[in-house]
């Protein structure tokens, strides 16, 4: 057999160290953020029983699902981290305290279409927040603060939280006698891609009569600062009872948003959003970067009635909010969005002459020792390969130890940043890197 050309599966990502590097410290940032507001971590199984993940039944995802080809197992690849967690509460359901707060940053799996940005294996981080029997409203608001802090930490670009609530639009469309909701709904949720005529263009396609067109367009078009969209569709005389109770936990929301500390230029109340519509119920997200909107959403989420009725009899609301790491990531390299990530991950390169490679070692373990993330540089080569090494590896410092440093004691560090190069003591030494 000849050599195989080493290519990894399209639909998955790879990455050089310096760009893991990278990957790593946001996926770090995000679960910091997690953790720091509360939220216990879990994991799942990467496959789960084909009828806990096909229970739910039909819907495109189903579609993309990754089988594993085995005559005694009916099982597959988990799809997303909501399922998992829905299976999870339920089965361990009396050793959890409600509300149970969980994060859960890991790989799915999805049988994508090949296409820039999209991959078939990516990482999401989900958190949630699970009631036993309700669940307050309130909770609905600090998600999108734990975002707020997230993004605010790692992109170098205005974005802002998009917020709705379904029951509005819902109790909207029950006024004007609309049947075909879920219909209407994922063609109005299209409007940021392709623009409002042309979404009001399909629904006429639909035999939408132009009066009831024309009044949709209307209430899309509700627009201003997100206390004028409030008082505007407090005052709407429609006698809805869902489009008022919408309404009322909308104001709620946003009044607790602004508690935690999202800024109000940081949320913007889009009524067009209907994510999810037929999994969520009331509060839904979408959060975009405002230089790049053609990037679609970069995290979304939403409040649903009942998680796990799949599994359990028990009534498990929740809220929930996801981010995409993978493709984000994509995103933001692609972009040059990236804001105060690490750029690098040696400390330092020790490199020791002939005979003093012991002199090395015991200075290896002290700076490790003090948290210093060091390596020593053993193999014979000249001075110019070692420098170019630690240079390529974006270390900023190289420690050369001689003769002289090792009778004396001392260290002789250079920075390959500045060029300036000093001899000192080893206290000396822990204060520079």
């Amino acid at each position: 057999m000849g050599i195989i050309k080493p290519n990894n599966v399209v639909g998955t990502m790879e990455l050089l160290p310096s760009e893991q590097i990278l990957f790593d410290d946001i996926k770090n940032t995000i679960e910091n953020a997690f953790k720091a507001s509360g939220f216990l971590p879990i994991d799942t199984p990467v496959f789960e029983k084909n009828e806990v993940l096909f229970a739910k039944g039909g819907g495109e995802t189903t579609k993309q699902i990754f089988k594993i080809d085995s005559e005694s197992k009916d099982i597959s690849l988990r799809f997303d981290l909501t399922v998992p967690l829905a299976r999870y509460v339920a089965q361990h359901f009396s050793d959890l305290n409600f509300p149970f707060r969980r994060y859960h940053i890991s790989k799915v799996y999805r049988g994508e279409r090949n296409q820039k940005g999209r991959y078939k294996e990516f990482y999401q981080c989900d958190i949630d927040i699970i009631g036993n029997g309700k669940l307050d409203i309130r909770n609905d608001a600090e998600l999108p603060f734990i975002i707020y802090q997230i993004f605010s930490n790692i992109i170098n670009d205005k974005f802002y939280i998009n917020f709705s609530n379904l029951k509005v639009i819902n109790g909207f469309f029950e006024y004007l006698e609309i049947e075909n909701k879920s219909e209407i709904l994922r063609i109005i949720d299209k409007i940021e891609k392709i623009g409002k005529e042309k979404v009001l263009d399909e629904l006429f396609g639909l035999g939408i009569s132009l009066d009831k067109i024309e009044k949709i367009s209307d209430f899309l078009s509700i627009s201003g600062e997100n206390s004028n969209i409030l008082e505007t569709l407090g005052k709407f005389d429609i006698g809805n009872e869902e489009f008022f109770v919408g309404v009322e936990e909308l104001k709620k929301v946003y009044e607790y948003m602004k508690l935690f500390g999202v800024p109000e230029e940081c949320m913007k109340i889009n009524l067009s959003i209907t994510r999810g519509l037929d999994y969520y119920t009331g509060t839904v997200y979408e959060t975009f970067l405002e230089s790049y909107k053609e990037l679609g959403s970069i995290c979304s989420g939403g409040r649903y009635d009942n998680l796990a009725s799949n599994y359990t009899t028990q009534i498990l609301p929740g809220v929930g909010i996801s981010i995409g790491l993978t493709r984000l990531f994509y995103q933001l390299l692609d972009k040059n969005l990236f804001k105060n990530t690490k750029d690098k991950m040696i400390n330092a390169l020790i490199i020791p002459m002939e005979n003093c490679f012991d002199y090395g070692i015991k200075l290896l373990n002290l700076l490790r020792n003090n948290g210093k993330i060091v390596q020593v540089y053993f193999e014979d080569a000249k001075m110019k390969k070692k420098i170019s090494y630690a240079d390529k590896l974006n270390i900023p410092f190289i420690i050369i130890l001689g003769e002289d440093e090792k009778e004396k004691n001392l260290y002789t560090l250079k920075n390959l940043h500045t060029g300036e190069q000093v001899t000192v003591s080893y206290d000396e030494l822990i204060n520079l890197i």
